[in-house]
């Protein structure tokens, strides 16, 4: 079978693509990486998480988040606190510039992803959009390994692309 023909080989390079494409988009209008524009989402998700949470949410590794958050704090786009429970973990926010830039950066990939999803007429879009869902229940489903656990996030991004 020809790779083109090959539904897993097909999602992992069209989402290879989009990851690089994004990146560069974000790198070049704001400054700012897709890894970084991930943990600042999810900091608007959830303020106040732990860089082992962030790792873990996002299929990372903790030093590759320390180092993205180390970058996040240098823009003075998060802020750091000690856990006042565990004195051992560093809690993460964002702030009001973090915030400013996630959301341009939510409307600069939605612009960017819309450019590319108009081959899709708006039926296609809802299948496609309603298989993915799918797949991504089958993939986060509990026990599976490096499961995600916010599914009530992807319901949000859902959502608000309708």
């Amino acid at each position: 079978m020809q790779p083109t023909h090959d539904p897993s080989y097909l999602l992992q390079h069209v989402a290879s693509v989009m990851q690089r494409q994004s990146d560069q988009i974000l790198q070049e209008r704001l400054g700012v990486g897709l890894s970084q524009y991930k943990i600042l989402m999810m900091l608007q998700w959830e303020p106040n998480t732990t860089q082992k949470q962030i790792a873990n949410s996002l299929g990372q590794t903790e030093a590759s988040i320390s180092r993205q958050v180390k970058l996040l704090h240098e823009k003075a786009m998060l802020t750091s606190q000690v856990d006042p429970t565990e004195r051992r973990k560093h809690l993460a926010r964002p702030t009001a510039k973090g915030a400013k830039v996630a959301l341009a950066a939510q409307e600069l990939l939605s612009q960017y992803q819309d450019s590319t999803l108009d081959a899709l007429n708006q039926k296609e879009r809802g299948l496609l959009v309603d298989m993915l869902r799918r797949i991504h229940e089958e993939c986060c489903a509990p026990g599976k390994v490096i499961a995600c656990d916010r599914a009530f996030a992807i319901e949000t991004i859902y959502d608000s692309q309708k």
